[in-house]
């Protein structure tokens, strides 16, 4: 399925994809849904070792998408600068491709709860952290993408503002 992109130019590396999933805080998964039809739902996420952790309730349609989903997809958006009189928009996005599922170990449950934890609290305690997740760790599920790979592609204008930093 992995297609070659047409503007191989704008292609972004690899080390590029990961800072853009690092420093934004939220994507949208896709999914398999029920009859067969796209279940696409936004999510706050963190990406770890070729991975991207999500987390969830118990029960609900997500969770029922990720057991029924062979392969799914998970979007971030980076950049979306609309230009409406140049008819136009300065864009930067990653998609990773991969196969979900319920993240059933529990060490890698909460490695995963504790990376969640780290990047939307900056600075908290361990402790403090920890202490949380004790208490959750039961009521909460953890999915994991594991990306099979990932692609990302930039606005030329990006392309170009980096080609003039490099000379």
């Amino acid at each position: 399925m992995k297609r070659e992109m047409r503007r191989i130019r704008q292609l972004m590396s690899a080390e590029d994809n990961i800072k853009v999933l690092d420093r934004n805080t939220n994507g949208v998964l896709s999914l398999t849904g029920d009859e067969g039809y796209p279940y696409t739902v936004p999510l706050s996420y963190v990406y770890h070792e070729g991975k991207v952790y999500f987390h969830g309730h118990t029960s609900g349609y997500k969770i029922d998408a990720v057991k029924q989903s062979e392969k799914a997809a998970f979007c971030v958006v980076d950049a979306d600068l609309v230009d409406g009189p140049a008819y136009s928009t300065t864009y930067r996005s990653v998609i990773c491709y991969g196969r979900p599922r319920i993240v059933e170990a529990a060490d890698e449950k909460l490695l995963a709860l504790q990376v969640l934890g780290r990047k939307y609290n900056k600075g908290v305690a361990d402790e403090s952290l920890n202490a949380f997740i004790g208490k959750e760790f039961d009521i909460v599920t953890v999915i994991a993408l594991d990306i099979d790979f990932m692609t990302g592609k930039e606005a030329i204008e990006f392309v170009r503002a980096k080609e003039g930093q490099e000379k």
